[in-house]
């Protein structure tokens, strides 16, 4: 008797694919991550156009898939780019070609919407993804990954701003016992949530730092702060009041195959008139005390290998290389 062939076809995710996405992540991850695959299904339903969705059906069943998003200005890079923050493939369908039926219509969707080079990132000991990576001309990325875990930063870390602070705003974030663990330290730097307005501000900051145009990905960025309540955590920094410095960061419930909440930090930027002032110092310890108090276990960022001062200055503030890799792809291929 002759076996029947099996048919594999490829189509775009929809909700109706909500719980077979996190019954097959669950299979792989050991937990199932509602929350995350929610989250990212609302945010591709309303900006399509960001979002790269494949679902790969074996015989009419929904047995694999891949999540990835269109980019522009995250980690300083301006050129838009493709990032792949999921692969799954039901562990009882590997081998039948979906991996790369996959990788196929995933090449042809990047051809469509003129994208050169992809990105992601994987635990150095995802076996199975760095096969992936392999197969397709991924590379390894010359940028790192650093982490520090979320606790409030030492009072004995930040240094007084280097100016009278007798005419400036001044919020005394420490308790009565100040050297207590989990108290901040006393800054003289104004921290405060990013407000809708203050998008040109950080336009023009950055444009000062990096001489570069990135309006459309702060436009994007100071939006998602806005709509995305209790997710989005992100800061800017006052000194007389005027907007100094900012950092961009949100909550990511599990991008890259993490199954764990964590906070990722996008950018942080000064005002290179207010660069010696402390004001990145403050920013990160209003962070690190924000997301503290959402019992986040981890912050992680990813800086490029020529960001010598800027990984100077997060490693002073104690943190690590990741055991994350980070890969790029200028010619995708399956």
């Amino acid at each position: 008797m002759t076996a029947s062939k099996t048919k594999l076809t490829t189509r775009p995710l929809t909700k109706n694919d909500f719980d077979t996405v996190v019954k097959i992540d669950s299979k792989i991850t050991g937990r199932e991550r509602p929350g995350f695959f929610q989250k990212r299904l609302q945010a591709a339903l309303e900006e399509p156009k960001h979002f790269l969705y494949i679902g790969c059906e074996l015989d009419g069943e929904l047995k694999g898939f891949l999540m990835g998003r269109l980019l522009q200005g995250e980690y300083g890079l301006n050129k838009p780019f493709a990032v792949i923050d999921v692969l799954d493939v039901d562990p009882e369908s590997q081998g039948s070609g979906l991996g790369r039926a996959l990788g196929q219509a995933f090449g042809a969707l990047l051809e469509s919407k003129n994208i050169d080079e992809v990105r992601s990132q994987a635990d150095w000991r995802n076996h199975s993804i760095l096969r992936f990576f392999e197969k397709t001309g991924f590379q390894l990325s010359p940028r790192h990954i650093l982490e520090r875990e979320v606790s409030y930063m030492s009072t004995n870390t930040i240094d007084e701003p280097e100016y009278d602070d007798a005419e400036l705003n001044e919020i005394d974030f420490s308790d009565e016992e100040g050297d207590q663990v989990g108290a901040l330290a006393r800054d003289s730097v104004y921290c405060r949530s990013l407000q809708a307005d203050d998008l040109d501000t950080l336009i023009r900051i950055d444009r000062k730092i990096g001489n570069t145009d990135r309006s459309a990905y702060y436009e994007r960025k100071v939006k998602e702060a806005m709509e995305e309540t209790g997710i989005r955590v992100s800061l800017v920094a006052e000194i007389k009041g005027m907007v100094v410095g900012f950092v961009m960061a949100r909550v990511d419930y599990g991008e890259f195959d993490r199954t764990e909440p964590i906070a990722v930090l996008d950018t942080i930027g000064v005002d290179p008139g207010f660069a010696h002032l402390h004001v990145g110092r403050a920013l990160l310890s209003q962070l690190l005390g924000n997301l503290a108090t959402l019992r986040l276990d981890k912050v992680r960022t990813e800086i490029g290998a020529e960001q010598i001062d800027l990984k100077a200055f997060l490693m002073s503030n104690d943190f690590y290389t990741a055991q994350h890799l980070t890969f790029n792809c200028n010619e995708f291929r399956y």
